[in-house]
């Protein structure tokens, strides 16, 4: 695994490209995910100006008032606007689990560089979840856990077989590597639980559409935690643009035919505005039928009702940790016999 250079300095120039203060007081710092993940915030091209621009195909720069770039990205995320958002990209230095890995990659409007371990050794860095997060299989949703986390005495058995199975695997690398068998072979039995790492580069629209869907509570919780702090980062990128994508996408919710023909039934619109009909009363779940709504559905529906709490994903910048002490800590991941 290949660490950020701690010896390289770039030589510091003048640009002529928009920045965002926000975004370079956190450039190139790395924040911790899990017990041994990361994410960096390692270059960004454009911001919210950059939009605009795209948008109205316009040279002009910093003759627009905040309020009306606002109002047009807040535009253009409303109706689906999406090709101006595609000038805006972001690259992030990231590691993470394999499991989480091949979630993530399922995203593939990005351009991605993964560390290989047929050419470089691997440092030999395990996921453990905590006690919190070690739950059983939930009964309703076939892929996700339980809310409550499994008995204690369950995750010390847990824990004991991963000591013994990441050993064994561990060994077996060390053995496989010792005896000059070729890397590409001796990997083949880490678990997906050792750590990888890429560098991922995405435009803006797709990086919305990736966390909108990582960021969800259905998300698998690991993967939940790497995409809060990347919209940590896009935030300082594009604020405007972020504020968008938590009104518009993360809030927001949409309505199948049959949920907008039951809204329809339940409510009066036209132009002066819109007020509940007249004497038209409450509806129970079997009601949901006449409209084509599943019982499943039904409950959706209502969810998307419910009040919401407004996400702020705001980096704690206390945590940001030096590209030095992230490439000591996998340095030392790889044992002194691979020397």
């Amino acid at each position: 695994m290949v660490p950020p250079d701690p010896y390289f300095q770039p030589e510091l120039m003048e640009t002529k490209r928009p920045t965002t203060p926000a975004a370079e007081e956190i450039l190139g710092g790395y924040f911790p995910v899990l017990d041994h993940g990361f994410v960096s915030l390692v270059d960004y091209m454009g911001s919210d100006e950059d939009v605009e621009r795209a948008a109205r195909v316009s040279y002009g720069y910093g003759t627009r008032k905040v309020s009306q770039t606002r109002g047009l990205i807040r535009y253009l995320r409303r109706h689906h606007h999406t090709t101006p958002s595609e000038m805006v990209e972001l690259k992030f230095h990231c590691a993470m689990p394999m499991f989480v890995a091949r979630q993530w990659i399922r995203h593939r409007m990005v351009s991605v560089n993964e560390y290989s371990g047929r050419y470089s050794l691997m440092p030999l860095l395990f996921y453990k979840p905590d006690r919190d997060h070690f739950a059983l299989q939930s009964p309703d949703n076939h892929q996700g856990r339980r809310s409550e986390p499994a008995s204690a005495e369950l995750y010390a058995k847990a824990i004991a077989h991963w000591d013994r199975v990441r050993e064994e695997a561990s060994s077996g690398y060390r053995w496989m590597v010792e005896e000059e068998v070729a890397r590409e072979l001796a990997r083949i039995d880490l678990p997906l639980s050792t750590y990888t790492q890429w560098y991922w580069k995405i435009d803006l629209h797709n990086l919305f559409h990736f966390l909108t869907l990582r960021v969800d509570p259905h998300a698998q919780w690991e993967i939940q935690e790497f995409a809060r702090v990347m919209a940590g980062m896009l935030k300082r990128v594009a604020p405007l643009s972020y504020e968008a994508w938590i009104d518009y996408n993360v809030r927001a919710q949409p309505m199948s035919r049959g949920e907008m023909d039951l809204l329809r039934r339940l409510l009066d619109a036209d132009a002066e505005g819109v007020r509940p009909r007249e004497g038209g009363g409450s509806l129970a779940l079997e009601d949901f039928k006449e409209f084509g709504l599943a019982p499943r559905e039904a409950r959706e529906f209502i969810q998307k009702l419910q009040p919401a709490d407004v996400p702020d994903y705001e980096l704690d910048v206390s945590l940001m940790r030096r590209a030095e002490d992230m490439a000591a800590e996998l340095e030392e991941a790889v044992p002194g016999s691979f020397e």
